[in-house]
């Protein structure tokens, strides 16, 4: 075990379900274990250092680049397509490609705050078929298939009131919204890792997460909740109404609802859309 900033950096691997497609499988634990190698080999102040600029026009720190370079040799082994925030669109001419978010959560990890995940959806000619959430910290993991019987449930919750919200943390342009949807809700949370919050709702841990209007969700950051959370029962929407698609355009910006059932996540945009 390594000592970096009086923090333990010691992780356990993946705990991968079975019948996980296996690119879908090694992609994770490449991210896993340079998620893994990195902690162990800089400082905080390294790994949050922004060292270059995203391929969706964001800073990139040196943590989120180690993890994709990882995830970028498994796609060239494998020749599948790739969809990153950092690196970008890799084309090698398949049908299938990977939309992933290898860290998730980056400000949390770099922090030495426990949650943070990597998410891989696989897309056939664009359409996700399926997807794997891993929580890095701790190596528990959620798989699902589209069409195919989950072992997970929502909560079923249908009425905002009294229910147990996660969101995003409010923005210049989302405080209205935000304060509307906290005032209905039971209980608020701000866990700062959207893929992590969309698993929990999956397994009923919280009844939703949204984005409350301020359009930062990416389309990795919604992919691995559009196979997840329906299959669990709940429903994933944009609180505006726009279709969410997996696009190469990264410039694209949601604002994502993920909730334990279709009637919750109609009400949470409704609330968000309200003026005053």
């Amino acid at each position: 075990m390594t000592i970096v900033d009086g923090l333990s950096w010691q992780l356990p691997e993946p705990r991968i379900p079975d019948g996980t497609d296996p690119v879908l499988a090694e992609v994770a634990r490449a991210a896993a274990a340079a998620f893994a190698e990195a902690r162990r080999r800089h400082a905080k102040a390294s790994l949050a250092e922004y060292v270059q600029t995203g391929a969706d026009g964001t800073p990139t720190t040196r943590l989120d680049i180690l993890v994709d370079t990882a995830v970028a040799a498994v796609i060239e082994r494998h020749r599948v397509n790739l969809l990153s925030e950092e690196l970008g669109v890799i084309d090698n001419g398949s049908a299938l490609t990977l939309v992933i978010d290898p860290v998730d959560g980056t400000a949390n990890a770099v922090a030495g705050v426990p949650l943070a995940s990597f998410a891989g959806v696989l897309a056939r000619d664009g359409v996700p078929v399926e997807a794997l959430t891993c929580w890095l910290d701790t190596g528990r993991c959620w798989h699902a298939v589209a069409g195919q019987p989950s072992r997970y449930r929502t909560s079923g919750r249908r009425e905002l009131s009294g229910a147990a919200v996660s969101l995003l943390r409010p923005h210049e342009n989302d405080h209205e919204a935000w304060w509307r949807v906290t005032r209905r809700a039971g209980r608020v949370r701000i866990l700062s890792t959207s893929c992590l919050e969309a698993a929990l709702v999956a397994e009923g841990s919280t009844d939703a997460f949204a984005d409350a209007g301020s359009d930062t969700h990416r389309i990795m950051d919604l992919a691995a909740a559009m196979v997840t959370v329906p299959a669990a029962g709940g429903a994933v929407i944009d609180a505006f109404g726009r279709p969410l698609e997996i696009d190469t355009d990264l410039t694209r910006r949601w604002s994502g609802v993920v909730a334990a059932t279709p009637r919750l996540a109609e009400e949470i945009a409704c609330v968000i859309k309200e003026t005053s």
